[in-house]
């Protein structure tokens, strides 16, 4: 009987058994069928009988070993609940407490304003397969602050290819930012030369990215043309895919020709002049000074061999264009295949256009090199440093590119700087008269800031006559010409330009063919990524198409002295009212022509510059990467042994002699 009584014990564990069956057959075929139901069921049903055949039995109740396991059981399952309450609360009310001593887990102040003062929805699209646990930590972070607003999700452009083409998706790993309609790239992915670790999604660029895109002011930016400006094409030496980048960020891009319309609109949030070949007029001068006095903002790239004419005006602004070539010897370009001419830049300046990028990559194919110096009023800020093993080439017909101590310039060399004009109620620009020459010279390039510049005296195809001969006369001395416009140059340019010596005369004549690497080759030549050579004819080959008719206009050397400023001069005309203004100056144009646009920062560089220009109203975050500390200890092998004794000879050794000691008393 008791036998019996024992088997149909056994039988009621078949309900826990039967409960186990249906809910594991619910999960794993993610469905609750008639079938799962039923086991569900019958096993309660036995667990259920099972307790009633307990309760006849009063003798199972008052036992001890039933009491104990009921305690034991209810204590557990209290145990289990407390846990899912707790868990319940953490997930419905997270807090995050982040003790790192650097704050690394947590987002600045200012991010974590622009999240809780949200709007309308905006989200994050990752066009990657692979979730970066970086980035999905960072767009975590912010979700946890923006809550319902801010939402991010990760795709796989293989797997939903129309998403990846509403996106326009190139490559794999582009974030994109989208609130409503408008829809902003965040980051790219791999480039011609290979993905670039540098350009990787940070708090920095996304916070930005977030005030610009919820603003609702869209700038309006002219692209200058004419006069030798590089073209809004296609192809090679074209800029369209600067273009076409400012209108994705939602600029109002339009182009302007000075000749055409004899001032700068007054709709322009900033001027952008890609590139120059031709000297400005007076004309053109004065209305690009006049957008400036009523605040503008002027983007300027200027290549080498270039005279612009603005010398006299930015040398108001502290700045002065090296009329040397930079040449790169660090060798870092070589694994991008280009050459020394192509400065590779890893070191920026502390400024709002440059502050994210670390030691990311940019290039900066045939740049001239700038020169700053204080001015009252002008706030000078560095944004683009060569390497310490560049310098200023002024000798470029040798066939070895080889620094020379003496007239060339040793790096780090200045490529960028952004400037800042302060307002002012009645502040005369420099005094300094301007030596307009009063010779009956037809042309307006005879200016002083156009005769004497090195850049001029060193291109063998801007000079094609004896005009290098009139050169002692233009440019002899600082004690000529008290304007601050023509004393420099001796120091900028190396003496033998300077002079009239043998080997810059017959310079017109041979350059073009004997010279493996002129001004002339720089002016024409559009280095392309990697660097190709290029059979694109060279806009300065015809004296009608150099940047100063020298020869034309002045046939005789004896226009220089008339040059010299005379009492008649006519000094600048003091500014009424001059409001804040900006500028960023860079020394060369190459690097935002299609094919180097998309290279490393190079585009990072032009719009973080025309956002700066053209926006000085919008706040511009300025948030500093986190460091961790580093609280690695160095031990000595010693101290390794010492620490290995502590952890694990002293436990085992007092585990033995607890062992011993229980071995004697047992």
């Amino acid at each position: 009987m008791k036998i019996s009584k024992t088997n149909w014990k056994y039988v009621f564990l078949l309900g826990p058994l039967l409960i186990a069956a249906g809910v594991t057959a619910a999960f794993v075929s993610g469905v609750w069928d008639p079938l799962t139901v039923g086991l569900v069921i019958a096993g309660a049903v036995t667990i259920a009988l099972w307790l009633l055949y307990l309760s006849y039995e009063q003798s199972f109740w008052g036992q001890r070993s039933t009491q104990a396991s009921t305690n034991a059981l209810i204590a557990t399952l209290a145990v289990f609940v407390i846990l899912g309450v707790i868990n319940f609360i953490a997930v419905r009310y997270p807090v995050r407490i982040d003790l790192t001593e650097s704050q690394q887990f947590t987002l600045a102040p200012q991010t974590q304003q622009i999240l809780r003062n949200l709007q309308q929805t905006v989200k994050v699209w990752v066009f990657d397969p692979i979730q970066n646990p970086q980035i999905k930590e960072l767009l975590q972070s912010y979700k946890r602050e923006g809550g319902e607003k801010f939402q991010f999700e990760f795709v796989d452009p293989q797997t939903q290819p129309g998403k990846a083409r509403e996106f326009s998706i190139t490559s794999i790993g582009e974030v994109y930012l989208q609130s409503g309609d408008k829809k902003q790239v965040l980051q790219k992915g791999g480039t011609a030369f290979g993905s670039d670790p540098n350009q990787g999604l940070s708090e920095i660029k996304l916070t930005n990215a977030l005030e610009e895109i919820l603003s609702t002011r869209v700038a309006t930016v002219y692209f200058l043309q004419g006069k030798g400006t590089r073209p809004i094409k296609e192809g090679q030496g074209g800029i369209q895919q600067a273009e076409k980048a400012l209108k994705d960020k939602y600029y109002n891009a339009q182009t302007l020709n000075l000749t055409e319309r004899k001032e700068v609109p007054e709709d322009a949030d900033a001027l952008i002049i890609p590139g120059q070949d031709k000297p400005f007029s007076d004309t053109e001068i004065k209305a690009l000074r006049a957008y400036l006095d009523r605040g503008g903002s002027l983007l300027l790239m200027v290549d080498p061999a270039i005279d612009t004419g603005l010398g006299k005006l930015l040398e108001e602004w502290g700045v002065k264009l090296d009329a040397r070539l930079a040449i790169d010897a660090s060798g870092t370009g070589q694994r991008f295949g280009l050459g020394p001419t192509v400065p590779t830049v890893r070191r920026y300046g502390e400024h709002p256009i440059t502050q994210s990028f670390g030691n990311g990559i940019s290039f900066y194919p045939f740049a001239r090199a700038l020169e700053t110096s204080p001015v009252a009023g002008i706030e000078e800020k560095p944004l683009i440093w060569t390497s310490q093993e560049s310098w200023a080439e002024s000798d470029l017909t040798t066939k070895k590119l080889e620094f020379d101590q003496k007239t060339d310039k040793q790096g780090p060399l200045l490529l960028g700087v952004a400037l800042v004009r302060s307002s002012t109620d009645s502040t005369p620009l420099k005094p300094s008269p301007s030596p307009t020459p009063t010779s009956p010279s037809p042309s307006p390039q005879a200016s002083p800031t156009d005769s004497p510049s090195p850049t001029d005296l060193l291109s063998p195809t801007d000079s094609p006559s004896p005009s290098p001969q009139a050169s002692p006369t233009t440019s002899p001395s600082p004690t000529d010409s008290p304007s601050p416009t023509t004393s420099p140059s001796p120091t900028d340019s190396p003496s033998p330009t300077d002079s009239p010596s043998p080997t810059t005369s017959p310079s017109p004549t041979t350059s073009p063919t004997a010279s493996p690497i002129s001004y002339s080759v720089i002016v024409s030549q559009e280095a392309t990524p990697p660097a190709l050579p290029t059979t694109s004819p060279t806009p300065t080959a015809s004296p009608t198409a150099s940047p100063t008719a020298y020869p034309e206009s002045s046939p005789t050397p004896t226009a220089s002295p008339t040059a010299s400023p005379s009492p008649t001069a006519t000094p600048s005309v003091p500014s009424a009212s001059r409001k804040t203004s900006r500028m960023v100056v860079i020394g060369t144009s190459q690097f935002v022509t299609n094919g180097w646009f998309d290279q490393q920062l190079n585009s990072d560089v032009f719009l973080n510059s025309v956002s700066w220009l053209s926006k000085p109203d919008q706040q511009s975050f300025s948030i500093s990467p986190k460091k961790a500390t580093n609280r690695r200890i160095n031990m000595t092998a010693i101290q390794v042994g010492l620490l290995v004794l502590a952890w694990l000879m002293w436990p085992l050794l007092g585990l033995g002699i607890g062992g011993a000691i229980w071995w004697k008393r047992r």
